[in-house]
This record gives structure tokens, C-alpha cells and sequence, in this order.
């Protein structure tokens, strides 16, 4: 799905550009906001890699604070099955607990609904009540609980540290 740029009261929700590469980095190489991603805190080379993935991708969005001009966050709005779309975000730790993500991700899911979309997915980590939070402040509903469903990482033996996975969505045209 290509997304427009929008704006928000406080966001603009736009392409990356070249010029994000040292806030992304600032973000997703940081222990603490990578923690239930499905990857590790990034190097600079990586996130290059990754800002040139996003900058030709249409499903990844930057959020940007208009007041500053700062990347502090990214939107993922993916083309699933049957007019479904999945969300996903990540910001910098240092914009959380601020409304931001709640902000952006209203913004995304109008978005969605405006374009006929009927569903709206997400999954998380149960661990990370935050992003269920927001989730439920959306208006979305846990539909499952997914029981050591998938692993992103391996112990010093190689064997697979699984997660549990929450499966969340929102109907846009009830």
C-alpha cells in the first residue's frame, strides 16, 4: 500500500530520506527499544542497509516531530489477505510515554479505513505491555494468544529461545 505523507497535530508521517540515517540510528541501535524486535541494536552499517531498504520500501513510514524536524519513530503498514493490513511500529525511546505512537498510529489506521480496508492486524510480545496497551487504546481486540509460536535468537547451545505472540486486530468497517 503507498502511503501519502500526512501530518498530525504534532507528526508528520512521511517517506525516509537520507537525511534520517543518524536519527534511525540513534533509535535502533539502543538495547532498550529493539528488545522485542526481531532483530538485535544495529550497527551503522546495518542500519545504512536498512534506511536504504526503507527509503525504497512502501509499507515503511517516518514519523517525524514537526516541531523539530527529528525522525522519532517508524510506521509499518503492510498488504496482507482479504483487504487486511498488518501495523507495526517502533519509536525512540526518548519520545516514549508522550503520545506519539498512539498519535501516529491513529493517523495510520484512519488511513487504512479510508482506503476500504476491512481489517487491521498487529502482533506482540506479551511481555511488552506497552505496545498491548496502545493496541487496546486503538480499539483494538486480542483475538489470540499464540504460545511459543516463534524465535528470533538462540541461547549458547543453538537452541531456539521461543516467544509467545499476541495476536491483535481492528475492524475498520463494522
Amino acid at each position: 500500500m503507498k502511503i501519502p505523507e500526512m501530518k498530525t497535530e504534532r507528526l508528520c508521517i512521511r517517506k525516509y530520506e537520507e537525511r534520517d540515517f543518524e536519527d534511525l540510528y540513534e533509535y535502533l541501535s539502543d538495547e532498550e527499544v529493539v528488545r522485542f524486535e526481531p532483530y538485535l541494536p544495529m550497527s551503522r552499517e546495518e542500519v545504512r542497509k536498512c534506511l536504504e531498504d526503507r527509503i525504497a520500501s512502501d509499507e515503511f513510514m517516518a514519523v517525524e516531530e514537526l516541531e523539530t524536524g527529528k525522525l522519532i519513530g517508524n510506521l509499518y503498514l503492510g498488504e496482507r489477505y482479504a483487504e487486511s493490513v498488518e501495523l507495526g511500529y517502533v519509536f525512540n525511546r526518548s519520545f516514549w510515554g508522550k503520545g506519539y505512537a498512539f498519535e501516529a498510529c491513529d493517523c495510520l489506521c484512519q488511513y487504512a479505513a479510508e482506503q476500504g480496508k476491512h481489517r487491521i492486524e498487529a502482533n506482540c510480545d506479551p511481555e511488552n505491555q506497552a505496545s498491548w496497551h496502545l493496541l487496546e487504546r486503538l480499539g483494538f481486540v486480542r483475538e489470540g494468544h499464540l504460545h511459543k509460536d516463534i524465535y528470533f535468537r538462540t541461547d549458547a547451545d543453538g537452541k531456539p529461545i521461543w516467544k509467545d505472540t499476541y495476536i491483535y486486530s481492528k475492524l475498520l468497517d463494522a
